[in-house]
Order: structure tokens, then C-alpha cells, then sequence
């Protein structure tokens, strides 16, 4: 079996999900969750001033997993599988394991990661400091080129190191935590506020009890939105993928270049396939999850990242050049939030780009904006392109005057950073070979 399905099961393990659960509700697994974990002792369930205090005694560093739940893509994989790996397991022993199962609470000044992920891994000391991160994908269903359970070792492995030359290496370590947050915690967010509170109610309906990842970004976009405040680059395009700069990880391991994209930021800087990424300024990496933070934290104006690198056995050190608007790179549709950021710009429609055979049936040529109207969103605030006159398989060619944006990513940018709520934006659709001219509304 391949290391990347054995790293599913390793994520159903952590979640503790039964396997026979496709004939419970959405509640009884979540209850059912909590019982298993709780019963088998190994891992620490939601309560994190627990782990901290644990590690404070024993000495360990702690593992972190949020994980929302129930897993419905996992459910049907075997746990028991990931108990008898060889590598894994013995180094769980090592840490102290809290399992986190909502964001309900959660301190948003030492937990920050990409929350348009499903799960996110944490290995930090007991003074909460951050060794790193583990967990990313670049789609929205698979997850093979970006994470693996060799790769997860080798993070837990590099953790421990860190852990054991701890307190000496504390300074390189501190810029591993980010700026204060808008709020403390999700439940404070004017969105999510008057919906939730800081801990699950067990007592009641548990599961609409539960702040998701994806809500804390959500609602991050939702604050500025109805503020009337433009929306920073870093919200729109958070934690950018190294493929955005043209470095390709391996997922096998901590931070090694698999390959090298030309003419890109990585190429320029001379970054080469083998190469293994000690550090990127003055970060110690774990995975492609910390290279990510690095790149979040980088401005959108740009910017340079000193990187220190092993080649053949030899120490170098590059210099990663940004320009301004390197963020923009980045593909974003696969994101969960993208479907907010359709509710407010697209009216609803998810745009895929054109093939060649629908480009020339709409007479556009290659370079040029054609993005197919793969589905239309049928009721709420999901249906303004439906009633603005939009039909499905339509080929979008103009929005607001613009000929040149060829990705859906780029139709969000020109919504979101050009036009404010309640405003009208002309769209032309290519449909059996004729232009449409349509009026779409932006919507909050």
C-alpha cells in the first residue's frame, strides 16, 4: 500500500472514527468520536490547557491535530491499519497528542494556518512556542503531490529535533508565530457571533454547535466585505502554494525540491531539483506547510526570502526575489471559500476555463478570456447570475470591461478589489455563437 493512502488512514486513525459508521447521523458520529477517543486514552480530546499542562510535566514536545469531523471522505478506510506502521507509531509516543475537533474557542494568535485545509497539524512546546506545521493540498479532493505519511515522519522526526535543542534555538523560531489577529477567537467575529460559542454544546445539537476551519476565513472575508474595507491580498490568496513561485516539494519529505518550473521566482533564484531547504528566512522547515507560512507572511508587495539550501552535500545560500503581485500566481478556485467569494463576485457561477472546442465555437482565441459556466448556483444570493440572465454552459468572455482575466481566480480579484457591495458590473456570455451583454451584481 502507498504511503499517501496509508496517510489517509493515519488522519482517519487521529480522528478515531468508527468504520461501520455510514449508517449513523452526522451527530451519533460525532458522539461516537469522542467516546472511542476518550475510552482509548492515547490521544488528549479537545481540551488543549490539558496538553499544555501535560507537556509542562513530561517534558514533550506536543502534536496538534485539527481535525473536523465527521470525515465523510475517510469513513470507509480502515484505522486500524495506521496502529501497526513501523514509523508512526513509535514516534506518536513522543509527543503529547491533543486531538482538536472544532475551532470553537481556539486562541487565533498561536493557532493560524490555511483554514481553507481540512486538517492541520501543530508540533509545539509546552511555553507555546511553534516548531511548525504540517498539512496542505492544492485540490480540492485530492491530496497526492502535497502530503504523504513519509512526509508526516519526517516532520514529527524534525520536531523532535528541534524539541531537544530547545531552548538555544528559541530566537529562530519566534518569527513561527504571526501577527495579532483581528479577534481572539472564531466565535468573536461579527459573523459568526450571534451563531456560536466557545465550546461545543454536547448537551444539544452538537454538530451546528461546531465552527469549522473554513468558517474563521469566511468570516474574515465577510468582515471586511460589510465593512466596505478592501479585502487584503493575503485573505484573498492566503498561504500561497510553493507552485505558485514554481517549486515543486516532494511530499516524502521535510522540505527537498522535486522539481524546478522555468522562468519562474524559484528558477530565477536558483533553486534546483534535490535541493533540500534548510531554512527560508532563518526558519527551520518541517514540511511544505512552513514554507507556505513563509510565504504568507511575505508581503504581497513583494519582497526578497533568504534561503539556505544543501546541494550535493554543500551549504548555499539563495535569495528568493518577489515582485509585486506574486501572490496572484497562486490558483485559488479549489478552495472552500471560493464559494463565498462566487457569492459576491460571480453571482454564483463556477467558472472552469474554456477547452479549445468551446473557444471556437465562441470565436476566441486562445489567449483570451473564455471561462465556461460549469454550474449555476439556484437559490439565494447564489442565484444573482441566474437571474441576471445567465445560463449554464454559457462561456463568460468580458466582466467589467475586461477581456484579459483568464482564470476564475482572476474575475474574484477584479470583484472584490474594484467593485463594492450592491454595485452593477456588465458581463458579456458567448451562447450558440452570439455575444450577450448581462448585468451582474456584487453582493456582500
Amino acid at each position: 500500500m502507498s504511503s499517501r493512502i496509508t496517510f489517509l488512514l493515519m488522519l482517519l486513525f487521529s480522528a478515531g472514527i468508527a468504520v461501520d459508521a455510514n449508517s449513523q447521523t452526522r451527530e451519533e458520529k460525532v458522539l461516537e468520536d469522542r467516546r472511542r477517543v476518550e475510552a482509548e486514552g492515547f490521544w488528549i480530546y479537545n481540551n488543549l490547557p490539558l496538553a499544555f499542562d501535560t507537556a509542562k510535566k513530561n517534558g514533550k514536545p506536543i502534536l496538534v491535530v485539527l481535525r473536523c469531523i465527521p470525515c465523510e471522505e475517510c469513513v470507509k478506510l480502515d484505522d486500524e491499519l495506521v496502529e501497526q506502521d513501523e514509523v508512526i507509531r513509535p514516534l506518536l509516543d513522543e509527543f503529547v497528542c491533543a486531538r482538536v475537533v472544532s475551532t470553537n474557542g481556539l486562541d487565533l494568535s498561536l493557532f493560524q494556518f490555511d483554514t481553507d485545509q481540512s486538517f492541520a497539524v501543530f508540533f509545539l512546546n509546552a511555553d507555546k512556542t511553534i516548531y511548525g506545521r504540517f498539512g496542505t493540498r492544492s485540490h480540492r479532493t485530492e491530496w497526492f503531490g502535497d502530503v504523504s505519511l513519509k512526509g508526516l515522519a519526517a516532520a514529527m522526526q524534525g520536531a523532535l529535533k528541534l524539541h531537544a535543542n530547545y531552548p538555544a534555538n528559541a530566537t529562530v523560531l519566534a518569527a513561527k508565530r504571526g501577527p495579532k489577529p483581528d479577534v481572539a477567537s472564531p466565535e468573536q467575529y461579527p459573523s459568526l457571533k450571534d451563531q456560536y460559542t466557545d465550546s461545543l454544546n454536547y448537551s444539544g445539537n452538537v454538530v451546528k454547535s461546531c465552527i469549522h476551519c473554513h468558517q474563521i476565513g469566511d468570516a474574515q472575508r465577510d468582515m471586511y466585505r460589510s465593512s466596505g474595507k478592501p479585502l487584503p491580498e493575503s485573505l484573498l490568496f492566503p498561504y500561497p502554494h510553493p507552485k505558485a513561485i514554481g517549486l515543486i516539494i516532494d511530499p516524502d519529505q521535510r522540505a527537498v525540491v522535486k522539481e524546478v518550473q522555468a522562468d519562474t521566482p524559484a528558477a530565477k533564484a536558483g533553486l534546483q531539483a534535490g535541493d533540500m531547504i534548510q531554512s527560508m528566512n532563518g526558519q527551520p522547515l518541517l514540511s511544505i506547510a512552513d514554507i507556505q507560512w513563509v510565504l504568507h507572511q511575505t508581503p504581497a508587495s513583494g519582497g526578497q526570502i533568504t534561503t539556505h539550501v544543501v546541494r550535493e552535500g554543500a551549504a548555499k545560500e539563495l535569495t528568493l526575489e518577489l515582485g509585486a503581485g506574486w501572490r496572484q500566481a497562486d490558483e485559488i478556485s479549489w478552495r472552500v471559500s471560493s464559494w463565498g467569494l462566487r457569492r459576491m463576485t460571480t453571482g454564483g457561477m463556477l467558472l472552469a476555463e474554456a477547452t479549445a472546442e468551446q473557444r471556437q465555437a465562441a470565436g476566441v482565441a486562445a489567449d483570451e478570456m473564455a471561462l465556461h459556466v460549469k454550474h449555476l448556483g439556484q437559490y439565494g444570493a447564489h442565484a444573482a447570475a441566474k437571474k441576471a440572465g445567465v445560463q449554464k454552459d454559457d462561456i463568460l468572455i468580458g466582466f467589467d470591461g475586461r477581456t484579459d482575466l483568464v482564470r476564475e481566480a482572476d474575475v474574484f480579484r477584479q470583484g472584490m478589489w474594484e467593485h463594492k457591495p450592491g454595485q452593477i458590473v456588465p458581463i458579456t456570455v458567448s451562447r450558440n455563437g452570439k455575444q450577450i451583454q448581462l448585468e451582474l451584481p456584487m453582493q456582500e
